[in-house]
């Protein structure tokens, strides 16, 4: 059984932002206040953490969540990184080291502006003063297990810094980040009925490095979920509005949102 949990479902610069403030969105809908986007996927007794928001201790706190497995990373942008130092609280409560997967660019940049949190499996840092986080280097299209939960990472395209998506248990879920399009070889990896997909639409119009919800639906009708769940959006995307022009099956996320099957 899976529980997908939506810590946080805003872009960069959340719902309401500090120059935009509301935007499009109906600030008396509690669902269009965001904060920064991270996800907590559970399976069976595996907690996994998607990217670290600058807005993770009160996700944490929110969600009453004191143990993590492990995190993967998406990519380095600081709305989907720099909450990493809150990690610490975990390591202080597990009293143990907790292991990161990403790709070799995203761990360069996390080594560049946060050595002090990076040691190695037989090494543990003193979790009073720093977290303590293990480096595992993943590549597109080779699949790691964490326990018995397998992942496999996919090449996404078209954002303004590599990024990667990740697929659970060939294709029962399938994760997408910030892009404009999929790598064509990522679809056939995915080996089973896709029962959710979660995927970013920043605005409905789309960017130079973000999918428009034309672009969006495109590859969602191409992957066939069961289910969508459409995550980071900022002030431009209107909960009510979004969930009025997509199909019945796909939904837009707001904080604190949960999806089990």
């Amino acid at each position: 059984m899976y529980k997908i949990t939506i810590l946080g479902s805003g872009a960069a610069p959340g719902v309401p932002s500090i120059a935009g403030g509301w935007g499009n969105c109906n600030p008396d809908n509690p669902k269009n206040r965001r904060l920064r986007t991270s996800v907590c996927i559970e399976y069976e007794n595996i907690r996994i953490l998607v990217d670290t928001s600058p807005d993770l201790r009160e996700q944490l706190l929110t969600s009453n969540i004191q143990h993590i497995d492990s995190i993967i990373y998406t990519h380095a942008h600081a709305d989907h990184l720099h909450g990493i130092d809150e990690l610490r609280e975990i390591n202080r409560a597990e009293l143990s080291s907790i292991n990161f997967y990403a790709s070799a660019e995203t761990t360069e940049v996390i080594n560049s502006r946060f050595p002090y949190l990076l040691v190695s499996k037989e090494h543990m840092n003193n979790v009073i003063t720093r977290p303590s986080l293990v480096a595992n280097i993943i590549k597109p299209y080779q699949s790691f297990f964490i326990r018995n939960l397998k992942i496999t990472p996919i090449q996404l395209l078209g954002h303004n810094m590599p990024t990667t998506g990740y697929l659970f248990n060939d294709g029962e879920i399938v994760y997408i980040s910030d892009y404009r399009a999929i790598e064509e070889q990522a679809f056939s990896y995915i080996h089973q009925p896709v029962k959710l997909m979660i995927v970013p639409l920043t605005t409905p119009e789309g960017s130079k490095y973000h999918a428009s919800l034309k672009e969006i639906i495109s590859d969602i009708d191409q992957i066939k979920p069961q289910h969508v769940i459409i995550n980071h959006m900022a002030i431009e995307c209107d909960y009510d509005q979004i969930n009025q022009i997509t199909p019945h099956y796909v939904e837009p996320a707001y904080d604190g949102m949960s999806y089990c099957f």
